[in-house]
């Protein structure tokens, strides 16, 4: 009979127990959503800032009490914006930028990361090593040297200055070779056997296997270019070169030094939508391609 209480409480003391984790479990769980719902809010916030404001008048955005939604909707500030500042030709340029540099960096880091993954040369890895470790250095450092390169090039207020010194990326290149490495080395091996030249082999075997990194590397390279703004404020900043970011940093200026604020923030909505569409659609290959990289070599 006792044995048979024994044994009663103890169940009983399990249940209570698995009750207890399960409850202790609920209230983590609620904690965690809690805190990243809050987080969420105070991402986002600016973001619903920038599009009440853009959607104001000039006098309500004056007030001394700012207001959390307009009282009077001005969808004309967007094409307000869109004219004065001369949005489709800041498309244009920044556009025409980002197509080219990034095409030409994803030759240069495909060519570049088949190379320290794939071929066998004297001096391969003090060579990737060398290169990783100017990762370690700060961009802002090249600024003046590729300045002094460009003016004795006489680059400046050219395209060719808003394109060719940003070419090559070390980080796109570690990150793309670490993805061809995890391709099996046999498959190079049964290529050459078969008599199959590199390039061959890279655009038929490797390229396609490290498709989502690609289309991370081009993403990426894509916004870069999209946001980049000391560089081209530097060495393009006329009206033939300019770049959406530095077009949208006087353009609604007014003879008295006034700035149109709801007109600046439709135009920055504007500017950042395409951003947002492609994050919001294609993040998926962003972390597919990181994902697949790997740590591997």
């Amino acid at each position: 009979m006792e044995k048979k209480n024994l044994t009663t409480m103890q169940a009983r003391n399990m249940q209570d127990v698995t009750t207890a984790s399960k409850i202790m479990g609920i209230i983590v769980k609620i904690g965690v959503y809690l805190f990243l719902g809050i987080m969420a809010l105070i991402v986002l916030f600016p973001f619903y800032w920038m599009i009440i404001s853009s959607l104001k008048t000039m006098d309500e955005y004056r007030q001394t009490i700012p207001t959390f939604f307009p009282k009077v909707i001005m969808w004309s500030n967007y094409v307000n914006a869109f004219n004065t500042a001369n949005l489709g030709r800041l498309f244009a340029n920044t556009l025409f930028v980002g197509v080219v540099s990034t095409g030409l960096s994803l030759v240069i880091t495909v060519l570049s990361a088949f190379a320290f993954a794939r071929l066998e040369f004297k001096g391969k890895d003090a060579m990737f090593g060398a290169l990783l470790a100017t990762m370690m250095i700060p961009g802002e450092l090249f600024t003046i040297t590729n300045y002094l390169t460009i003016n004795n090039l006489q680059w400046m207020y050219t395209f060719q200055a808003l394109i060719i010194p940003f070419l090559v990326s070390v980080f796109y290149i570690y990150l793309l070779r670490q993805n061809f490495l995890q391709i099996p080395n046999e498959l190079y091996l049964a290529a050459k056997v078969d008599g199959t030249s590199d390039l061959k082999y890279l655009w038929k075997v490797m390229v396609p296997l490290a498709k989502p990194t690609l289309i991370s590397i081009t993403i990426l390279k894509m916004m870069g270019a999209w946001n980049t703004y000391i560089w081209p404020k530097l060495v393009a900043n006329d009206d033939a070169h300019q770049l959406i970011t530095n077009g949208l940093r006087n353009a609604f200026t007014d003879a008295s030094g006034q700035v149109n604020i709801p007109e600046q923030m439709a135009a920055v909505a504007i500017v950042s939508a395409p951003l947002f569409l492609v994050f919001l659609f294609l993040r998926k290959y962003i972390m597919a391609g990181v994902s697949r990289s790997g740590i591997k070599g």
